[in-house]
């Protein structure tokens, strides 16, 4: 990576290990600063326990965080390999917001041109969402659901001040739930825009430290 010792660090954290899989699999060229790629373990406890642990290095004492992997779409019309760029999460333990919103849905359309980007709230669960569940959760105003955003967001904040952020991948959604045949399809489509999407996540690890500086 073309970093140097005084930049400042990147976490991204996901759940699963096909996540991590593709993620380090994705073009790793044009980092500012170190990247670190974090498997925190499914779940909201594990999201937590895993980003305070690392976070407690002082090594990424001042590392901006990126939550990311896989979610269920709650809107119709979503399909998988849309793409989910959060501007804010939530679960009940409380609402992060997050930052450079614009400039990602901006890199990610220019990594993976065609795929559609969706906006706004993103909330947390501890369990798999399906059915009239996820007709509950639209209700609300939010767009997708994940197991660790909210979590490692908010672990991330208690941590110290930084820029976070959160982007999923849709893997199912409403007319294409993980229990349908097709399943396989989708989950292979959202495993190659993962693996696509480095590239948007060191740009705005670069931007949204600037005035840092």
């Amino acid at each position: 990576m073309s970093a140097t010792a005084a930049s400042p660090p990147l976490l991204i954290a996901c759940a699963l290990g096909i996540e991590r899989l593709a993620l380090r699999l994705g073009e790793r060229g044009g980092a500012d600063g170190p990247v670190t790629v974090l498997r925190t373990g499914m779940g909201p406890a594990a999201a937590e326990r895993s980003v305070s642990r690392a976070l407690a290095d002082p090594a990424l004492a001042d590392a901006a965080v990126l939550a990311t992997g896989f979610c269920a779409g709650l809107a119709p019309g979503m399909h998988p390999g849309d793409l989910v760029v959060a501007e804010e999460t939530r679960d009940p333990n409380g609402t992060t917001p997050c930052v450079g919103t614009g400039l990602l849905v901006k890199e990610l359309s220019r990594a993976v041109p065609g795929r559609t980007v969706h906006t706004g709230p993103v909330t947390g669960s501890d369990h798999v969402v399906r059915g009239q569940e996820r007709s509950g959760l639209l209700a609300t105003g939010a767009i997708a659901v994940d197991m660790e955003s909210a979590a490692t967001l908010l672990s991330a904040g208690r941590s110290g001040a930084r820029p976070v952020a959160a982007v999923r991948v849709v893997v199912d959604a409403p007319e294409h739930e993980l229990v349908r045949i097709g399943t396989v399809r989708g989950g292979i489509s959202a495993f190659r825009v993962l693996r696509s999407i480095l590239p948007a996540f060191f740009e705005w690890h670069r931007n949204v430290l600037l005035p840092r500086r």
